[in-house]
């Protein structure tokens, strides 16, 4: 079979069983392998589903330019999108993001604009605010807005939840999936549950963002926002796409075992992969255990993207050691 372009290989990742990271334990844990996508992660199908309609919308002309904020995995599927489409791109992230994800937009064509972290979201300063600016500022130019556009969602709506069910013959009990933006776990979990409700969905959030505490309150509580150096999870917004009736429980997981469970995977499991895979799997296993998860249960975790994105953060032992993760 011969794909039209590389776009038309996104999704249909497979499913691979944790073998030595889940020692000691009874339930079967299945991985899904995002970063077998064309642009490495999960965010290709996002990103090819927000253009999809966008061009069906009429929002988006030929020749136009794609602006978006983004810690780098979306950027890339949108900028793989946009070089078979023949759009321009400019994109805005935070100066916590791995220098290889600015590397790696800038090679396939992309204007990166870096912003400061440690901002308001509604800073002029800040990497949301930016892309809405720009957006508003040049000609024939389309701003998906992947926390509140609810494509995203609708991505794993129709491809992710439909193809773990058919890998699992419909044996999954548990979902977990980190929370960003927020599409994966509700999407995903919106096609888990209406094909079995009795599916539990396990949101994993990072110590320092807003979402187990707003999970379990209802409340958002800006003491709870901090700094935190895992890349691609947990926000200081509550975005659109998060749909909270469909989680049943949210694990939160600090930066050192996220990043340390992360360097296990690659180890132990031959998976190498990105920091907030490392954190779902963690915050897996945490979830089984407490639960006393049984070999008539079956997990599956989402890994959503490569471990080449972090070769000078999670995989490099100088900055490791000075952010005290590693002797």
């Amino acid at each position: 079979m011969i794909h039209n372009s590389i776009i038309d290989a996104i999704g249909n990742t497979p499913l691979v069983k944790l073998n030595r990271v889940t020692e000691g334990l009874d339930v079967p844990i299945a991985a899904k392998v995002e970063y077998l996508n064309p642009g490495q992660s999960i965010k290709d199908r996002i990103a090819l589903k927000m253009i999809d309609d966008a061009e069906k919308k009429g929002l988006i002309k030929p020749g136009g330019t794609i602006i978006e904020g983004t810690s780098g995995n979306t950027g890339m599927g949108l900028a793989l999108v946009a070089a078979v489409r023949g759009y321009k791109c400019i994109f805005t992230t935070t100066d916590k993001q791995s220098k290889e994800k600015v590397d790696l937009l800038r090679a396939l064509g992309a204007r990166v604009e870096v912003c400061p972290t440690n901002v308001e979201p509604d800073d002029p300063r800040s990497y949301y605010s930016v892309a809405k600016r720009l957006s508003e500022e040049i000609p024939n130019s389309y701003y998906p807005n992947q926390y509140d556009n609810l494509s995203n969602t609708q991505a794993h709506y129709e491809t992710t939840g439909p193809e773990i069910w058919e890998q699992t013959d419909g044996r999954i009990t548990h979902y977990v999936a980190g929370m960003g933006t927020g599409g994966t776990i509700s999407g995903a979990a919106k096609y888990l549950k209406e094909k079995n409700p009795a599916i539990k969905v396990i949101g994993v959030d990072s110590v320092g963002s807003v979402y187990k505490h707003y999970f379990e309150t209802g409340k958002f509580d800006k003491n709870e926002i901090k700094p935190y150096v895992t890349e691609g999870i947990g926000e200081d917004i509550i975005p659109e796409n998060v749909d909270f009736d469909l989680i049943d429980a949210v694990v939160q997981v600090n930066d050192k075992n996220a990043l340390l469970a992360t360097r296990d995977l690659a180890k132990q499991e031959g998976l190498f992969v990105g920091g907030s895979c490392g954190a779902a799997v963690f915050g897996a296993l945490e979830y089984a255990r407490e639960n006393k998860l049984s070999k008539n249960d079956l997990m599956v975790v989402i890994l959503p993207d490569s471990g080449t994105r972090y070769i000078s953060k999670v995989y490099n032992d100088d900055w490791m050691r000075d952010k005290g993760f590693i002797e």
